[in-house]
Protein backbone atom coordinates (compact mmCIF):
# COMPACT_ATOMS: atom_id res chain seq x y z
CA UNK A 1 0.00 0.00 0.00
CA UNK A 2 1.63 3.64 -0.83
CA UNK A 3 2.12 6.14 1.58
CA UNK A 4 -0.14 9.02 1.88
CA UNK A 5 0.74 12.15 0.39
CA UNK A 6 0.47 15.81 1.96
CA UNK A 7 0.94 18.52 -0.61
CA UNK A 8 1.96 21.98 1.13
CA UNK A 9 -0.35 24.34 0.95
CA UNK A 10 -0.36 27.56 -1.04
CA UNK A 11 -3.21 30.42 -1.24
CA UNK A 12 -5.96 28.62 -0.90
CA UNK A 13 -4.81 24.93 -3.07
CA UNK A 14 -2.56 22.04 -2.75
CA UNK A 15 0.27 22.41 -4.35
CA UNK A 16 1.62 19.13 -5.77
CA UNK A 17 5.42 18.35 -6.06
CA UNK A 18 8.89 16.52 -5.01
CA UNK A 19 8.01 14.86 -1.83
CA UNK A 20 10.00 13.73 1.65
CA UNK A 21 9.55 10.62 3.48
CA UNK A 22 7.74 10.55 7.29
CA UNK A 23 8.95 7.58 9.10
CA UNK A 24 7.85 6.06 12.51
CA UNK A 25 10.70 6.37 14.78
CA UNK A 26 9.55 3.79 17.01
CA UNK A 27 9.11 1.22 13.89
CA UNK A 28 11.05 2.90 10.86
CA UNK A 29 9.81 0.53 8.31
CA UNK A 30 6.32 2.68 8.76
CA UNK A 31 5.83 4.97 6.47
CA UNK A 32 3.84 7.99 7.98
CA UNK A 33 3.17 9.74 4.98
CA UNK A 34 4.64 11.59 2.11
CA UNK A 35 5.06 15.72 2.69
CA UNK A 36 5.76 18.57 -0.22
CA UNK A 37 9.48 19.27 0.02
CA UNK A 38 9.40 23.01 -0.56
CA UNK A 39 11.77 25.09 -2.05
CA UNK A 40 12.52 29.04 -1.58
CA UNK A 41 10.02 29.71 -4.37
CA UNK A 42 7.41 27.99 -2.30
CA UNK A 43 8.04 30.12 0.62
CA UNK A 44 8.21 33.29 -1.71
CA UNK A 45 4.58 32.29 -3.51
CA UNK A 46 3.19 31.57 0.02
CA UNK A 47 4.57 35.11 1.59
CA UNK A 48 2.68 37.09 -1.41
CA UNK A 49 -0.41 34.95 -1.45
CA UNK A 50 -0.71 36.07 2.55
CA UNK A 51 0.12 39.46 1.30
CA UNK A 52 -2.76 39.36 -1.02
CA UNK A 53 -4.93 38.04 1.57
CA UNK A 54 -4.12 40.28 4.65
CA UNK A 55 -6.52 43.40 3.86
CA UNK A 56 -9.37 41.25 3.50
CA UNK A 57 -8.82 38.90 6.65
CA UNK A 58 -7.96 42.09 8.63
CA UNK A 59 -11.11 43.86 7.61
CA UNK A 60 -13.10 41.14 9.02
CA UNK A 61 -14.73 41.96 12.70
CA UNK A 62 -12.96 40.10 15.40
CA UNK A 63 -15.99 38.16 16.04
CA UNK A 64 -16.11 36.99 12.96
CA UNK A 65 -12.50 35.63 12.66
CA UNK A 66 -13.35 33.81 15.47
CA UNK A 67 -15.97 32.14 14.13
CA UNK A 68 -13.69 30.17 11.73
CA UNK A 69 -11.36 29.50 14.68
CA UNK A 70 -14.50 27.46 16.46
CA UNK A 71 -15.03 25.78 13.04
CA UNK A 72 -11.73 24.28 13.07
CA UNK A 73 -11.96 23.42 16.58
CA UNK A 74 -15.02 21.44 16.01
CA UNK A 75 -13.39 19.90 12.79
CA UNK A 76 -10.37 19.05 14.52
CA UNK A 77 -12.53 17.52 17.64
CA UNK A 78 -14.35 14.96 15.01
CA UNK A 79 -10.89 13.56 13.50
CA UNK A 80 -9.62 13.55 17.52
CA UNK A 81 -9.21 9.61 17.70
CA UNK A 82 -7.48 9.62 14.04
CA UNK A 83 -5.03 13.01 14.54
CA UNK A 84 -3.62 11.57 17.91
CA UNK A 85 -2.58 8.09 16.63
CA UNK A 86 -1.40 9.88 13.86
CA UNK A 87 0.86 12.07 15.81
CA UNK A 88 2.20 8.96 18.08
CA UNK A 89 3.32 7.30 14.74
CA UNK A 90 5.09 10.32 13.30
CA UNK A 91 6.08 11.82 16.92
CA UNK A 92 6.44 8.84 19.19
CA UNK A 93 4.90 10.08 21.99
CA UNK A 94 2.83 7.60 23.77
CA UNK A 95 -0.97 7.56 22.42
CA UNK A 96 -2.45 9.27 25.80
CA UNK A 97 0.34 11.99 25.54
CA UNK A 98 -0.64 12.13 22.49
CA UNK A 99 -4.47 12.45 22.78
CA UNK A 100 -3.51 15.34 25.61
CA UNK A 101 -2.03 17.74 23.06
CA UNK A 102 -4.52 17.14 20.52
CA UNK A 103 -6.75 18.37 23.11
CA UNK A 104 -4.93 21.05 24.04
CA UNK A 105 -4.98 22.51 20.42
CA UNK A 106 -8.45 22.02 20.41
CA UNK A 107 -9.06 23.93 23.33
CA UNK A 108 -6.14 26.58 22.67
CA UNK A 109 -8.25 27.21 19.27
CA UNK A 110 -11.46 27.88 21.25
CA UNK A 111 -9.66 30.24 24.01
CA UNK A 112 -8.33 31.94 20.97
CA UNK A 113 -11.74 32.54 18.91
CA UNK A 114 -13.31 33.46 22.22
CA UNK A 115 -10.70 36.50 22.21
CA UNK A 116 -12.47 37.22 19.19
CA UNK A 117 -15.42 38.99 21.07
CA UNK A 118 -12.59 40.56 23.48
CA UNK A 119 -10.39 41.86 21.66
CA UNK A 120 -9.94 45.38 23.78
CA UNK A 121 -7.84 48.57 23.17
CA UNK A 122 -7.27 51.08 25.65
CA UNK A 123 -10.00 54.37 26.75
CA UNK A 124 -8.14 57.23 28.75
CA UNK A 125 -9.92 60.38 29.72
CA UNK A 126 -7.63 63.25 28.06
CA UNK A 127 -6.08 66.33 29.24
CA UNK A 128 -8.31 68.57 26.74
CA UNK A 129 -11.57 69.99 26.52
CA UNK A 130 -14.07 67.77 24.35
CA UNK A 131 -11.09 64.92 22.99
CA UNK A 132 -12.03 61.62 23.03
CA UNK A 133 -9.43 58.99 22.82
CA UNK A 134 -8.62 55.64 22.64
CA UNK A 135 -6.13 52.97 21.27
CA UNK A 136 -7.54 50.04 19.45
CA UNK A 137 -5.96 46.62 18.31
CA UNK A 138 -4.57 46.19 14.95
CA UNK A 139 -2.85 43.32 12.93
CA UNK A 140 0.87 43.26 12.58
CA UNK A 141 0.84 41.73 8.59
CA UNK A 142 2.46 38.77 7.37
CA UNK A 143 3.61 36.82 9.81
CA UNK A 144 6.00 33.90 9.48
CA UNK A 145 5.46 31.01 12.20
CA UNK A 146 8.73 28.35 12.35
CA UNK A 147 7.21 25.13 14.99
CA UNK A 148 9.23 22.17 15.99
CA UNK A 149 8.84 18.65 16.17
CA UNK A 150 7.93 17.41 19.74
CA UNK A 151 4.70 19.25 20.12
CA UNK A 152 3.65 19.37 16.93
CA UNK A 153 0.09 19.99 16.89
CA UNK A 154 0.00 21.97 20.34
CA UNK A 155 2.73 24.62 19.40
CA UNK A 156 1.30 25.54 15.93
CA UNK A 157 -2.21 26.10 17.20
CA UNK A 158 -0.87 28.09 20.20
CA UNK A 159 1.02 30.37 17.38
CA UNK A 160 -1.66 30.21 14.62
CA UNK A 161 -4.45 30.62 16.62
CA UNK A 162 -4.19 34.34 17.86
CA UNK A 163 -1.91 35.43 14.50
CA UNK A 164 -5.57 34.83 12.79
CA UNK A 165 -7.63 36.41 15.60
CA UNK A 166 -5.70 39.27 15.50
CA UNK A 167 -6.26 39.58 11.80
CA UNK A 168 -2.69 38.47 10.56
CA UNK A 169 -2.07 36.14 7.39
CA UNK A 170 0.19 33.54 8.14
CA UNK A 171 3.53 31.33 6.40
CA UNK A 172 3.95 28.28 8.68
CA UNK A 173 6.96 26.39 8.58
CA UNK A 174 6.63 22.74 10.48
CA UNK A 175 9.74 20.47 11.28
CA UNK A 176 10.44 18.13 8.84
CA UNK A 177 10.36 15.34 11.54
CA UNK A 178 7.01 15.37 12.44
CA UNK A 179 4.71 17.74 9.80
CA UNK A 180 1.69 16.11 9.74
CA UNK A 181 0.45 17.02 13.04
CA UNK A 182 0.36 20.71 11.84
CA UNK A 183 -0.94 19.52 8.54
CA UNK A 184 -3.97 18.44 9.96
CA UNK A 185 -4.55 21.92 11.34
CA UNK A 186 -4.01 23.18 8.02
CA UNK A 187 -6.43 20.80 6.67
CA UNK A 188 -9.08 21.70 9.11
CA UNK A 189 -8.65 25.72 8.45
CA UNK A 190 -9.06 25.09 4.57
CA UNK A 191 -12.31 22.91 5.69
CA UNK A 192 -13.63 25.66 7.76
CA UNK A 193 -13.54 27.86 4.72
CA UNK A 194 -10.80 30.46 6.12
CA UNK A 195 -10.50 32.48 2.68
CA UNK A 196 -7.58 31.58 0.21
CA UNK A 197 -3.71 32.99 1.35
CA UNK A 198 -5.02 33.60 4.71
CA UNK A 199 -3.09 30.35 6.02
CA UNK A 200 0.13 29.20 4.05
CA UNK A 201 1.75 25.84 4.66
CA UNK A 202 5.28 24.54 3.44
CA UNK A 203 7.27 21.75 4.30
CA UNK A 204 10.35 20.97 4.06
CA UNK A 205 14.28 21.67 4.69
CA UNK A 206 14.58 24.39 7.28
CA UNK A 207 18.47 25.22 6.53
CA UNK A 208 16.61 26.25 2.97
CA UNK A 209 12.90 27.43 4.09
CA UNK A 210 13.81 29.30 6.99
CA UNK A 211 15.85 31.53 5.08
CA UNK A 212 13.51 31.82 2.56
CA UNK A 213 10.73 33.14 5.37
CA UNK A 214 13.03 35.40 7.17
CA UNK A 215 13.98 37.07 3.75
CA UNK A 216 10.20 37.20 2.25
CA UNK A 217 9.96 40.51 1.54
CA UNK A 218 6.20 40.99 2.64
CA UNK A 219 6.98 39.60 5.95
CA UNK A 220 6.51 41.56 9.01
CA UNK A 221 6.76 39.45 11.84
CA UNK A 222 8.31 35.60 12.64
CA UNK A 223 7.76 33.73 15.66
CA UNK A 224 9.88 30.66 15.85
CA UNK A 225 10.40 27.46 18.72
CA UNK A 226 13.73 25.64 18.43
CA UNK A 227 17.60 25.29 18.95
CA UNK A 228 19.16 27.90 20.19
CA UNK A 229 21.53 28.21 17.25
CA UNK A 230 18.67 28.46 15.09
CA UNK A 231 17.00 31.38 16.98
CA UNK A 232 20.21 33.43 17.35
CA UNK A 233 20.74 33.08 13.32
CA UNK A 234 17.32 34.29 13.20
CA UNK A 235 17.44 36.78 15.33
CA UNK A 236 20.29 38.27 14.02
CA UNK A 237 18.56 37.78 10.02
CA UNK A 238 15.48 39.79 11.21
CA UNK A 239 16.74 42.66 13.34
CA UNK A 240 18.94 43.64 9.72
CA UNK A 241 14.56 44.18 8.20
CA UNK A 242 13.30 44.92 11.95
CA UNK A 243 11.02 42.39 12.00
CA UNK A 244 9.33 41.42 15.03
CA UNK A 245 10.62 38.54 16.10
CA UNK A 246 9.46 36.08 19.40
CA UNK A 247 11.97 33.16 20.05
CA UNK A 248 11.15 30.09 22.37
CA UNK A 249 14.48 28.04 22.18
CA UNK A 250 16.68 25.40 24.97
CA UNK A 251 16.41 24.52 28.79
CA UNK A 252 18.30 23.26 31.30
CA UNK A 253 15.53 23.34 33.96
CA UNK A 254 15.60 22.54 37.61
CA UNK A 255 13.68 21.00 40.17
CA UNK A 256 15.06 21.85 43.76
CA UNK A 257 13.90 19.31 46.16
CA UNK A 258 14.36 19.75 49.77
CA UNK A 259 13.92 17.79 52.80
CA UNK A 260 10.62 19.03 54.42
CA UNK A 261 9.15 17.61 50.91
CA UNK A 262 6.46 15.14 50.21
CA UNK A 263 8.93 12.31 49.15
CA UNK A 264 6.87 10.24 47.21
CA UNK A 265 5.50 13.09 45.15
CA UNK A 266 8.87 14.34 44.67
CA UNK A 267 9.99 11.12 43.33
CA UNK A 268 7.34 10.97 41.11
CA UNK A 269 7.12 14.63 40.03
CA UNK A 270 10.68 14.56 39.36
CA UNK A 271 10.71 11.01 36.94
CA UNK A 272 7.26 12.58 34.91
CA UNK A 273 9.12 15.46 34.21
CA UNK A 274 12.26 14.19 33.12
CA UNK A 275 11.61 11.12 30.77
CA UNK A 276 8.18 11.05 30.05
CA UNK A 277 7.33 12.21 26.04
CA UNK A 278 10.69 10.72 26.15
CA UNK A 279 12.55 13.82 28.00
CA UNK A 280 11.58 16.30 24.81
CA UNK A 281 9.81 19.03 26.06
CA UNK A 282 11.55 22.42 26.15
CA UNK A 283 10.14 22.28 29.93
CA UNK A 284 11.79 18.53 31.02
CA UNK A 285 13.72 18.75 34.05
CA UNK A 286 17.21 17.82 33.42
CA UNK A 287 18.71 19.04 36.48
CA UNK A 288 17.19 17.17 40.26
CA UNK A 289 18.88 19.38 43.07
CA UNK A 290 18.57 17.45 46.17
CA UNK A 291 19.28 18.65 49.57
CA UNK A 292 22.05 16.73 51.35
CA UNK A 293 19.99 15.02 54.33
CA UNK A 294 17.93 13.20 51.63
CA UNK A 295 20.02 13.24 48.68
CA UNK A 296 21.60 9.44 48.85
CA UNK A 297 17.49 8.10 49.71
CA UNK A 298 16.28 9.99 46.72
CA UNK A 299 18.40 8.86 44.18
CA UNK A 300 17.85 5.38 45.43
CA UNK A 301 13.87 6.09 44.92
CA UNK A 302 14.32 7.66 41.91
CA UNK A 303 16.29 5.19 40.22
CA UNK A 304 14.37 2.63 41.50
CA UNK A 305 10.52 3.99 39.68
CA UNK A 306 12.71 4.72 36.48
CA UNK A 307 13.85 1.16 35.96
CA UNK A 308 9.99 0.76 36.55
CA UNK A 309 9.23 2.26 33.52
CA UNK A 310 8.62 0.40 29.88
CA UNK A 311 10.37 1.52 27.01
CA UNK A 312 8.37 0.93 23.61
CA UNK A 313 6.24 2.00 20.84
CA UNK A 314 3.57 4.61 22.01
CA UNK A 315 0.56 3.01 20.42
CA UNK A 316 0.96 -0.04 22.44
CA UNK A 317 -0.71 -0.44 26.10
CA UNK A 318 1.17 -0.01 28.75
CA UNK A 319 4.21 1.70 27.50
CA UNK A 320 5.04 5.06 29.56
CA UNK A 321 8.24 6.21 27.21
CA UNK A 322 8.79 6.16 23.22
CA UNK A 323 11.30 6.75 21.03
CA UNK A 324 13.24 9.41 20.00
CA UNK A 325 12.35 11.16 17.11
CA UNK A 326 14.96 10.81 14.51
CA UNK A 327 18.18 9.12 14.49
CA UNK A 328 19.88 12.29 14.86
CA UNK A 329 18.44 13.07 18.35
CA UNK A 330 19.05 9.48 19.40
CA UNK A 331 22.86 10.37 18.35
CA UNK A 332 22.69 13.53 20.54
CA UNK A 333 21.57 11.68 23.22
CA UNK A 334 23.70 8.88 23.22
CA UNK A 335 26.64 11.11 22.85
CA UNK A 336 25.76 12.84 26.15
CA UNK A 337 25.41 9.57 27.77
CA UNK A 338 28.88 8.77 27.10
CA UNK A 339 30.12 12.11 28.17
CA UNK A 340 28.38 11.42 31.34
CA UNK A 341 30.26 8.44 32.09
CA UNK A 342 33.29 10.48 31.18
CA UNK A 343 32.11 13.00 33.69
CA UNK A 344 30.26 11.18 36.75
CA UNK A 345 30.96 7.66 35.75
CA UNK A 346 28.31 4.83 35.10
CA UNK A 347 24.99 5.95 35.53
CA UNK A 348 22.95 4.83 38.32
CA UNK A 349 20.65 3.37 35.93
CA UNK A 350 19.81 3.52 32.32
CA UNK A 351 22.18 4.52 29.55
CA UNK A 352 21.49 1.89 27.07
CA UNK A 353 20.52 1.72 23.46
CA UNK A 354 17.92 -0.52 23.08
CA UNK A 355 17.98 -2.16 19.85
CA UNK A 356 16.81 -5.93 20.09
CA UNK A 357 13.13 -7.29 20.14
CA UNK A 358 10.12 -4.88 19.74
CA UNK A 359 13.13 -2.29 19.81
CA UNK A 360 14.80 -3.26 16.74
CA UNK A 361 13.63 -0.91 14.57
CA UNK A 362 13.35 2.11 16.41
CA UNK A 363 15.14 5.11 18.09
CA UNK A 364 14.84 3.85 21.59
CA UNK A 365 16.87 4.55 24.68
CA UNK A 366 16.71 3.61 28.46
CA UNK A 367 15.72 6.67 30.69
CA UNK A 368 19.50 7.50 32.25
CA UNK A 369 19.99 8.77 35.61
CA UNK A 370 23.15 10.24 37.03
CA UNK A 371 23.79 10.57 40.40
CA UNK A 372 27.04 12.88 41.52
CA UNK A 373 26.86 15.52 38.91
CA UNK A 374 28.97 18.73 39.70
CA UNK A 375 27.30 22.14 38.42
CA UNK A 376 30.27 22.42 36.05
CA UNK A 377 29.87 18.73 34.00
CA UNK A 378 28.63 19.45 30.28
CA UNK A 379 25.49 17.27 31.39
CA UNK A 380 24.47 19.83 34.39
CA UNK A 381 25.36 22.56 31.85
CA UNK A 382 24.39 21.59 27.97
CA UNK A 383 20.58 20.95 26.99
CA UNK A 384 20.64 17.40 26.23
CA UNK A 385 16.61 17.32 25.04
CA UNK A 386 16.04 13.22 26.12
CA UNK A 387 15.30 10.97 28.90
CA UNK A 388 18.77 12.22 30.46
CA UNK A 389 18.91 13.30 34.34
CA UNK A 390 21.20 14.75 36.29
CA UNK A 391 20.61 14.84 40.03
CA UNK A 392 23.08 17.41 41.94
CA UNK A 393 23.49 17.55 45.88
CA UNK A 394 23.02 21.01 47.52
CA UNK A 395 24.05 22.15 51.12
CA UNK A 396 20.80 23.59 51.64
CA UNK A 397 17.99 25.86 49.70
CA UNK A 398 20.27 28.59 49.17
CA UNK A 399 22.94 26.30 47.59
CA UNK A 400 20.36 24.61 45.94
CA UNK A 401 18.67 28.17 44.44
CA UNK A 402 22.48 29.07 43.68
CA UNK A 403 23.10 26.00 41.51
CA UNK A 404 19.30 26.30 39.51
CA UNK A 405 20.11 30.16 38.64
CA UNK A 406 23.65 29.38 37.67
CA UNK A 407 22.35 28.07 33.92
CA UNK A 408 22.30 30.54 30.79
CA UNK A 409 19.06 29.29 30.14
CA UNK A 410 16.27 30.21 32.10
CA UNK A 411 12.77 28.31 30.99
CA UNK A 412 11.24 26.48 33.47
CA UNK A 413 12.01 25.54 37.44
CA UNK A 414 10.37 24.28 40.11
CA UNK A 415 10.61 23.31 44.10
CA UNK A 416 9.31 20.73 46.26
CA UNK A 417 8.97 21.33 49.43
CA UNK A 418 5.90 22.17 52.18
CA UNK A 419 7.88 24.83 53.07
CA UNK A 420 5.88 28.05 52.61
CA UNK A 421 8.07 30.61 53.01
CA UNK A 422 10.88 28.70 51.03
CA UNK A 423 8.34 28.53 48.21
CA UNK A 424 7.65 32.36 48.40
CA UNK A 425 11.96 32.46 48.38
CA UNK A 426 11.80 30.37 45.38
CA UNK A 427 9.19 32.17 43.31
CA UNK A 428 10.80 35.65 43.55
CA UNK A 429 14.64 33.90 43.33
CA UNK A 430 14.13 31.97 40.94
CA UNK A 431 15.70 33.13 37.27
CA UNK A 432 12.92 31.29 35.00
CA UNK A 433 9.86 32.40 33.35
CA UNK A 434 7.90 30.06 34.80
CA UNK A 435 7.94 28.13 37.81
CA UNK A 436 6.10 25.29 39.59
CA UNK A 437 5.56 24.00 43.21
CA UNK A 438 5.33 20.99 43.86
CA UNK A 439 4.23 20.13 40.55
CA UNK A 440 6.27 19.05 37.41
CA UNK A 441 8.32 21.43 35.82
CA UNK A 442 6.94 20.27 32.40
CA UNK A 443 3.26 20.85 31.75
CA UNK A 444 1.89 24.32 31.24
CA UNK A 445 -2.24 25.54 30.62
CA UNK A 446 -2.75 27.75 27.34
CA UNK A 447 -4.76 30.23 29.94
CA UNK A 448 -1.21 31.98 31.08
CA UNK A 449 1.70 33.46 29.28
CA UNK A 450 4.68 31.08 28.86
CA UNK A 451 8.11 31.74 27.98
CA UNK A 452 11.34 31.97 29.87
CA UNK A 453 13.89 34.36 30.36
CA UNK A 454 17.75 34.47 29.89
CA UNK A 455 18.80 32.60 26.65
CA UNK A 456 15.34 30.77 26.31
CA UNK A 457 13.06 33.36 25.09
CA UNK A 458 13.45 36.75 23.06
CA UNK A 459 10.40 38.92 22.48
CA UNK A 460 7.12 39.16 23.97
CA UNK A 461 5.62 35.78 26.17
CA UNK A 462 3.33 32.97 24.29
CA UNK A 463 0.30 31.73 25.27
CA UNK A 464 -2.69 33.39 26.92
CA UNK A 465 -3.84 36.83 26.60
CA UNK A 466 0.08 37.83 26.43
CA UNK A 467 -0.32 36.37 22.83
CA UNK A 468 -1.75 39.64 21.60
CA UNK A 469 1.03 41.38 22.58
CA UNK A 470 3.34 39.71 19.68
CA UNK A 471 0.18 39.71 17.18
CA UNK A 472 -0.78 42.99 17.02
CA UNK A 473 0.03 46.30 17.65
CA UNK A 474 -1.71 49.87 18.74
CA UNK A 475 -3.26 52.60 16.52
CA UNK A 476 -4.40 55.41 18.95
CA UNK A 477 -7.04 57.72 17.92
CA UNK A 478 -8.02 61.51 19.21
CA UNK A 479 -11.39 62.64 17.91
CA UNK A 480 -12.40 66.62 18.96
CA UNK A 481 -16.06 66.85 18.96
Amino acid sequence: MSAPIFPNYINGAWVEGPTFENRNPADTNDIVGLHGKGTPECIDNAAHAAQQAFAGWAGLTAPARGAFLFKVADILDRKFEAISAEMTREEGKTLPEAKGEVRRAINIFRYFAGEGSRLAGVLAPSERDRVHMFAIRKPVGVVGLITPWNFPSAIPAWKLAPALICGNTVVMKPASAAPLSAWRIIEACHEAGIPKGVVNFVSGSGSALGSALVHAKPLKAISFTGSCQIGQWLHAEASKRHLRIQLEMGGKNPTIVLADADFASAVENVVNASFFSTGQKCTATSRAIVEDAIYDRFVEAVVERTKKLKVGDGMQPGIDIGPCVDKSQLNTVLHYIEVGRKEAGEPACGGRHLTEGPHANGYFVEPTVFANVTPDMVIAREEIFGPVLAILRARDFNHALEIANSSEFGLSASIQTTNLSRMYEFIYGIEAGLVTVNLPSAGVEYQLPFGGSKDSSFGPKEQGPAAMEFYSDYKTIYVKY
